[in-house]
């Protein structure tokens, strides 16, 4: 069976639990293998309203077992045993990898689909006929695309940037071809427009017919000025897929990222890998004509080449590209490039299952988890060719069944509904969560809150909660409250401007302004230290992360995951069983998408 997402281009799960402390989630991004020591707290733009420090109240140093009741502890016991009963079979070989559009997709989401339905949950989706449905189907088009170099002319100059090796391209459009013809090139430093900051690197351009180079992460990174932006930790106006949609937005034909490692977060080998191979996106109406002609990355090297030949100093420009009321520059280069791509269109889809409310049934509480992982690569090294994702993210998946179960079992229904989406190919970009967003089965302005669980912990319980983007929202406030109970604190993670918050399923719904959290177990082991459980995560990395090794073992320890998905559990119920309607903290990205629907909540 061919895999219909090859390996070089999927997304990369947001984090690894305990086994990674911090991992690296979204379309073509992987965590570094440094990624797994102790975090510190981190500034955030909503410092007067957020916590200050993670980890102000922390658990007592000598607990050395979670605080837990004999009926909590037959609830995580409970939990855990079901979380072992779904992973084995999710990551079983004869569930394939789990790849959307293929055999390993049917056999996935009919299991889920049956688990829900002997739980006594509801379809949560509608068919085309209007009908319940288990099933929300996600239209998607693969594309393998071939590009020429990349040839950049100016007077008495002309270089082509090797595919891979000095530049990839992609593109959205869901066309047989898309190009550049000496098209102008134009530096709009960071490319970023952010009103509430006062910024406009496009002002006073026409990008018609042009292609905008612009730098990677945003200018709160590059001065280190917690003022600025959100300082160290990167904001969504720093991550590459906004520099897309913004050159898009201006009326570019295409764009340009400079990749520098620090800013982006990983190497050009990661980038290079990624964006080779089959490409997929969500079917569009408009073949994504709205989007740029040509999404590009190049190196350092090859830029500072390109600068040198326009007469521009690459690091002055960047010491200026940092200050706001920057002027962007013609490069009077001109960049010419064909891409030729083969086009397959499929369907895939999400699962949703729900628990009716009470009392509020048009108000829900969602909780998330992706479905898919890698499937088959006859190509890959060894004899084993199935990437059965065990810990990614069977154990996420499992996690939402063994909540449903806990939640069905309730003596009377939540007030508000609860909501269970088993999204298709984030590795593939977030595509089904995007889709979700875009589709949701309960309004997004009536969706009180999210939880998304993805790489769940298989080393034991641990003392920390790593949250993703640390200083977000009030639910943070409210998880801080559980994980005390359980003698557990937050941590945030600790390279806040990789950007990791905006790599997993919970940020499309984020976006759109929903309150979302996204946390996971870290590395400070109960039973064995944090030494340990750090070396765990090495392991992991190094042999099975997105590799045929990530198989289920009967001997995992699984009441850590089984804690974290407690916590979640007790946090829904408590929204659902209450008329509150949290929110992002004042300054977030995110806060006035949500303000904007607030009269609907009234």
């Amino acid at each position: 069976m061919q895999n219909p997402l090859p390996l070089q281009r999927l997304a990369l799960p947001l984090a690894l639990s305990s086994l990674i402390a911090l991992g690296a989630c979204s379309k073509q991004e992987a965590p570094s293998a440094t990624d797994n020591t102790p975090q510190a707290p981190q500034s955030s733009a909503a410092e007067s309203a957020a916590p200050s420090e993670a980890g102000e109240q922390l658990a007592p140093e000598t607990a050395s077992a979670p605080t837990l009741s004999a009926q909590e502890q037959a609830e995580i016991s409970e939990l855990a045993k079901d979380l072992h009963t779904h992973v084995a079979v999710l990551a079983s070989d004869e569930f394939e990898g789990r790849a959307p559009a293929s055999k390993g997709e049917e056999l996935t989401i009919n299991y889920l689909a049956t688990e829900f339905e002997k739980l006594g949950l509801k379809p949560g989706a509608i068919d085309s006929d209007g009908n319940p449905s288990w099933f929300q189907k996600v239209p998607v088009v693969e594309m393998n695309i071939e590009s020429t170099p990349l040839v950049i002319k100016g007077e008495d100059f002309e270089k082509s940037l090797a595919p891979l090796t000095d530049m990839v391209t992609f593109t959205q459009r869901q066309t047989p071809e898309s190009q550049l013809k000496d098209s102008p090139l134009v530096f709009v430093g960071y490319g970023i427009v952010a009103p509430e900051n006062d910024w406009n690197d496009y002002a006073g351009l026409d990008m018609k017919g042009k292609t905008a180079v612009i730098l990677v992460n945003d200018p709160g990174y590059a001065t280190q000025d917690k003022n600025l932006f959100n300082g160290n930790a990167m904001t969504y106006y720093g991550r590459w897929s906004y520099k897309f949609e913004e050159a898009a937005r201006q009326g570019a034909d295409g764009a340009i990222v400079i990749h520098e490692t620090g800013a982006a977060g990983y190497p050009w080998e990661v980038v290079s890998g990624s964006w080779s191979g089959a490409q997929i996106s969500l079917a569009a109406d408009d073949k994504n004509a709205d989007r740029v002609a040509v999404e590009s990355w190049i190196t350092d090297d090859a830029a500072k080449a390109l600068f040198t030949a326009a007469g521009l100093d690459f690091d002055a420009e960047m010491t200026a590209a940092k200050q706001r009321g920057f002027q962007a520059k013609p490069m009077n280069l001109t960049a010419s490039v064909d891409l030729k791509k083969e086009l397959r269109t499929s369907d895939s889809r999400n699962v949703v299952a729900k628990v009716e409310g009470s009392k509020y049934p048009d108000e829900a509480i969602i909780y998330t988890a992706h479905w898919d992982h890698l499937g088959v690569n006859e190509n890959a090294e060894g004899h084993d060719h199935i990437f059965n994702g065990a810990v990614d993210n069977a154990t996420g998946t499992a996690g939402l069944l063994a909540m449903a179960h806990q939640v069905a079992k309730q003596a009377q229904a939540p007030e508000r509904s609860m909501v269970f989406v088993a999204v298709t190919a984030e590795e593939s970009g977030l595509l089904g969560s995007k889709f979700y967003a875009a589709n949701p089965v309960v309004p997004l302005e009536k969706t009180v809150a999210g939880i998304n669980f993805d790489a769940m912990g298989v080393l034991g319980p641990m003392r920390d909660v790593v949250v993703m983007g640390y200083g977000s929202s009030e639910l943070e406030k409210m998880l801080e409250k559980a994980a005390a109970k359980q003698a557990r604190y937050l941590a945030p993670e600790e390279h806040p401007e990789r950007g990791y918050f905006y790599r997993s399923d919970h940020f499309s719904l984020a976006k759109k302004g929903v309150p979302m959290l996204y946390f996971t177990s870290g590395t400070d082991s109960f039973e064995h230290g944090r030494e340990w459980a750090q070396q765990k995560g090495k392991d992991y990395l190094a042999n099975a992360y997105h590799k045929p090794g990530d198989e289920y073992d009967a001997e995992w320890n699984l009441e850590g995951a089984a804690l974290d998905l407690a916590l979640g559990l007790d946090l829904g119920l408590e929204l659902a069983n209450s008329r509150d309607w949290p929110n992002w903290y004042e300054g977030n990205e995110f806060r006035a998408a949500r303000d904007a629907s607030s009269e609907t909540r009234k």
